[in-house]
């Protein structure tokens, strides 16, 4: 079973490169009759935002992965006991929902790696989406 790549765990990633754009191609690239796309800013404004964005870079998130969600009243929760089954709102086979900080990221499946669970991610939310479920 392919797991997908374990980048957290790959000694050999270089973190460095992959918190950095690729570059783009300056004004004097393009050809005459092509758009021109935005010229990079100097290194030294790079440099400037890096570290800025390092700051960023450790703080602590909340990542859930949620399977299903239900309601219930409080005397049924008590009733609750080992081996008891709580009908979710989703059904088999659907995709995990993934939250940070509460909000909705990702979709994904169950995954077992090394006899751990994981997720593999099927679905990322785009930009647009997410900021329409932030108000």
């Amino acid at each position: 079973m392919e797991t997908g790549p374990q980048v957290q765990n790959d000694p050999d990633f270089d973190w460095e490169e992959s918190t950095h754009p690729p570059a783009s191609p300056s004004v004097a690239d393009k050809g005459a009759g092509d758009i021109a796309a935005p010229v990079a800013p100097p290194p030294e404004e790079t440099a400037g935002a890096f570290q800025k964005l390092e700051l960023l870079l450790d703080i602590p998130l909340e990542i859930t992965a949620e399977l299903g969600r239900t309601r219930m009243i409080i005397n049924d929760l008590l009733q609750l006991g080992q081996g008891s089954v709580i009908e979710l709102n989703k059904l088999a086979g659907e995709p995990l929902e993934i939250l940070v900080n509460q909000k909705l990221i990702a979709r994904g499946e169950v995954v077992v790696v090394n006899e751990k669970f994981g997720i593999r991610l099927t679905d990322i939310i785009s930009p647009m989406e997410r900021i329409k479920h932030l108000g």
